[in-house]
């Protein structure tokens, strides 16, 4: 019950703590969107005349005639009432955003599971088989990744899956199902799992030479014991660090990737609401990354404990 407690003060703790994380970066990027390409509603009529009337009715309908602050708080109360409103176009920002939402989520989990299975299962091979040959074409692999663009990497998938092997749909189109999405969140992934690749290498070849897995070793233990047990489990936090705050990156970095596969998500929206200059929307959308950022990084707090028992949530 003790440990219970403990976890439920650290949590509350946490949350009270994201608060002011959320109220800076929701302001910061009001203010962004609103604000640094000048006037929204003169930038929305773009060339085209607009009456005082009409210029006055949309200004009073997205709150634009008042102070700063005071926008910026109303808006924060459509956020906590799941009201939205409604975007520049005409259309709910809510209806908009729960239909591209499942889309990304589906992408960012195949992306997580590729970094994760794949790049710590290689990471641990290339770990402790340092300086062998799988450990060299393991790094290789992961530096040649990491240094190929997002977009070369999806027209290559593209060339070879779709087009040449005839395995995978090249556009994603109108079907976001899992199985459209499984070659465009691979390529999504494939950077995390170059990054997850290495870390896990490293903290792999570390932990493999500590006194603690000597001892378990000369103890007779067996060698799957000893890697599962003494080196993998606490060689994950830093690698566990890294995958949740990925998560967020994924759904928020998963614009270049769509615009490739043509996938119907958040990144398509984003990106066509920068074009449009759907302030609303842009707005909305990043409050929506922030939140899933912070939520994701209390969950990999969570899980140190988990992973390493030393860790006491303590008050």
């Amino acid at each position: 019950p003790s440990k219970g407690n403990d976890v439920l003060w650290y949590i509350g703790r946490r949350l009270l703590q994201m608060i002011p994380v959320f109220l800076g970066a929701t302001l910061i990027v009001y203010l962004l969107a609103f604000y640094t390409s000048g006037d929204p509603i003169l930038t929305l009529a773009g060339d085209k005349p607009i009456s005082p009337a009409v210029e006055q009715r949309l200004r009073e309908q997205y709150n634009l005639d008042q102070p700063v602050l005071v926008q910026w708080l109303l808006y924060l109360k459509s956020v906590l009432t799941f009201d939205l409103g409604v975007g520049f176009n005409g259309r709910p920002l809510w209806d908009q955003i729960a239909a591209a939402f499942p889309t990304t989520f589906r992408l960012a989990i195949i992306a997580v599971v590729v970094e994760t299975v794949f790049g710590v299962a290689a990471g641990v091979i290339s770990g402790l088989r340092k300086g062998k040959l799988i450990d060299t074409t393991l790094l290789m692999l992961s530096l040649l990744l990491i240094a190929t663009p997002t977009f070369v990497l999806g027209f290559l998938a593209q060339f070879v899956f779709g087009l040449q092997l005839g395995i995978a749909p090249i556009n994603v189109g109108r079907d976001p199902s899992w199985q459209n999405l499984l070659l465009p969140g691979i390529v999504l992934g494939g950077v995390s799992f170059a990054y997850v690749l290495r870390l896990t290498r490293t903290s792999i070849a570390e932990t493999a030479g500590a006194d603690h897995v000597r001892t378990a070793t000369a103890k007779g233990l067996s060698r799957g014991g000893v890697v599962s047990k003494h080196v993998l489990r606490n060689s994950l936090i830093p690698v566990v660090t890294f995958i949740g705050a990925d998560l967020g990156a994924l759904m928020g970095g998963a614009i270049v990737t769509e615009r490739v596969f043509n996938v119907p998500g958040i990144g398509t929206l984003l990106f066509s609401s920068i074009n449009a200059g759907e302030a609303p929307m842009i707005v909305s959308l990043v409050t929506l990354l922030v939140i899933i950022f912070l939520l994701s990084n209390l969950v990999v707090d969570l899980l140190y404990g988990v992973l390493d028992p030393r860790i006491r949530y303590a008050k």
